[in-house]
């Protein structure tokens, strides 16, 4: 019995667009296997609105809820990449947003705290990443700019919002010779994303990119 020829259609489209994806974070440098094969297993359009099913493969930022949103892949390729991320590593993500980061990270780190400060977008990730089997993935509400204490210290930290100055707490969960990365700069205009070594004589510097990311907010959201 034939498939619906619009089905088929769709899901020719969304493996064209899903190749054109993986073929663009090639093309800017990221050739890391491990990186490159968690985008092959995470499915994008699995962390956006049915209505926006249509483009969620498409090399751009997504708006979510909560004036948030799901970051450019070619960013998060380059954030995951800049981590160096090995299988035995415990990573901190500071900003769940839609759960997206986190799912590329639990397909290659051995666990993964993710700490957001809306109560409603943790528990919407949460349940996206349960429903993928990343059980390497814990999510909680939690003021990120203070870090999270209780699983610390961390041998990776990546920040998914920009802030001005990273926060001493943060660098204190991390582990020594852990890396750190973050997008540094002012709220309303592009940052720069840098990549932090905590090394034994102090914190090394390595700026990466020009970026563009919503302002990290401090404290939990009172609502939503």
């Amino acid at each position: 019995m034939a498939g619906d020829p619009l089905v088929e259609a769709a899901e020719t489209d969304d493996a064209v667009e899903r190749a054109r994806l993986l073929l663009s974070l090639r093309q800017r440098g990221i050739r890391d296997r491990l990186v490159m094969n968690a985008f092959e297993q995470v499915p994008r359009d699995r962390f956006i609105e049915p209505v926006m099913h249509r483009i969620a493969w498409i090399d751009q930022a997504l708006p979510i809820d909560c004036g948030q949103t799901i970051s450019q892949p070619t960013v998060v390729a380059l954030m995951t990449d800049a981590l160096d991320l090995l299988p035995a590593h415990s990573v901190l993500e500071v900003g769940t947003g839609s759960g997206y980061h986190a799912a590329i990270l639990a397909h290659i780190a051995r666990r993964v705290v993710s700490v957001e400060r809306f109560r409603s977008l943790a528990t919407a990730a949460a349940a996206r990443l349960r429903e993928l089997g990343l059980a390497n993935v814990e999510v909680a509400v939690a003021d990120g700019l203070k870090g999270y204490p209780l699983r610390a210290p961390f041998d990776r930290i990546v920040l998914s919002a920009a802030v001005s100055e990273v926060p001493a707490a943060l660098f204190d969960q991390l582990e020594p010779e852990g890396v750190l990365v973050a997008p540094i700069g002012p709220p309303e205009d592009t940052q720069t994303l840098v990549r932090f070594t905590r090394g034994r004589e102090g914190v090394e510097r390595r700026d990466l990119a020009r970026v563009r990311f919503v302002p990290m907010l401090p404290g939990i959201a009172a609502v939503l």
